[in-house]
């Protein structure tokens, strides 16, 4: 019984188109340029970019709303004036810088 499963096996494994089935798809999925490996790491550098895509249109909505506000001259001289410390003639600025309440409590 046991020598019948084994010749039954070797029958089949030694069948030249079981042969040449089995080192196609080994060819296939191992050592082709178009291998299935290759295709796995192709799709997870386009998943990545694609990411880095949805990132990038986010940030170019972001400045593109921030251009149409600067488009407004009391929006862009509201920003001048707290970025850039920019003053009109004749006024001064005073920076008043507020101790940290950490720095505080660790003195105590």
């Amino acid at each position: 019984m046991k020598k019948m499963k084994f010749n039954t096996w070797l029958s089949i494994l030694s069948n030249r188109y079981v042969l040449l089935s089995v080192a196609f798809v080994v060819w296939m999925v191992f050592f082709d340029t178009n291998s299935w490996l290759i295709h796995r790491e192709l799709d997870e550098e386009i998943e990545v970019l694609e990411q880095r895509k949805s990132q990038f249109e986010q940030d170019i909505k972001k400045d593109n709303d921030f251009v149409t506000q600067m488009q407004d001259t009391f929006e862009m001289e509201r920003y001048a004036r707290s970025q850039y410390y920019l003053k009109k003639e004749n006024e001064t600025i005073f920076l008043i810088e507020e101790a940290d309440s950490t720095q505080n409590n660790s003195a105590q």
